[in-house]
């Protein structure tokens, strides 16, 4: 019967803002990602300790701030494990480059403010600390939900953890989800259905014409990850998926 779900979301998606030329997760690779002409950026959240939802990928902040450098010996480097006044005053940007040195952590009120003030699109990653998925889920969603009261386009919440996307849907169920899979278990197109999603994310190398067009008769759209190749930028096109998510936002033109 072909896709039927409302999809109001561009094609191109722009990996934690700008892909790997800006520091993951803060607003100044959504800037730079902006500047690209990208319109549609994926992020990764998670919640501190006190529950303020923010930016990051890793269950841990050593890779991505300097928390480790800033932390009493021994402290734990979880980054749920910290509340959100700890978490602001590390610097997310170092890392990446000196241009970047001391760019915050950004909570998803930054990220909403930006994305809703210029027009942006967002798709939402729950990325849990272990052992919270539900909570987190549910958190997530609740503060999306009103972060973007009365927007024309809502988020897209997506992830890898069911138990998360369960909680999402407690939280808000009005707003759309998506399953994120790296693998195609038994029964996974049944999952994302019962979750009351409207998205599969796969590993572009999962999509073929036969799981494309089945994902598209239950009225669900395909989506891809993490695309930085032509090659594999044109077979997707050419099987007819509905977005595309990529680190190359300096390759891939959106228009």
């Amino acid at each position: 019967m072909g896709a039927t779900s409302f999809w109001p979301y561009p094609f191109w998606v722009a990996h934690r803002g700008a892909g790997k030329l800006a520091p993951e997760n803060t607003l100044a690779a959504f800037r730079l990602g902006a500047q690209h002409g990208y319109r549609m950026f994926e992020c990764d959240v998670k919640l501190s300790a006190d529950g303020v939802a923010f930016l990051m990928h890793d269950a841990t902040l050593t890779r991505t701030t300097n928390a480790s450098a800033m932390l009493p010996a021994g402290a734990s480097l979880t980054g749920g494990d910290h509340g959100w006044l700890a978490l602001s005053q590390f610097d997310a940007g170092g890392w990446h480059s000196q241009a970047y040195a001391g760019e915050p952590l950004p909570t998803l009120d930054n990220i909403a403010r930006y994305c809703r003030a210029n027009g942006h699109a967002l798709n939402i990653e729950i990325k849990p600390t272990p052992g919270t998925e539900r909570h987190t889920g549910t958190v997530v969603a609740r503060q999306a939900a009103g972060l973007w009261q009365g927007a024309e386009v809502a988020p897209l919440l997506t992830s890898f953890s069911t138990d998360a996307l369960q909680g999402a849907r407690d939280g808000a169920p009005g707003l759309p989800r998506g399953l994120l899979l790296d693998a195609l278990p038994e029964g996974w197109l049944d999952s994302a259905l019962a979750l009351g999603c409207i998205a599969v994310v796969c590993n572009h190398l999962l999509w073929d014409g036969a799981t494309v067009a089945q994902v598209h008769a239950a009225g669900l759209r395909a989506l891809s990850y993490t695309v930085n190749d032509e090659l594999a930028a044109r077979r997707l096109i050419d099987l007819g998926t509905d977005g595309i998510i990529t680190d190359r936002v300096e390759l891939f033109s959106p228009a």
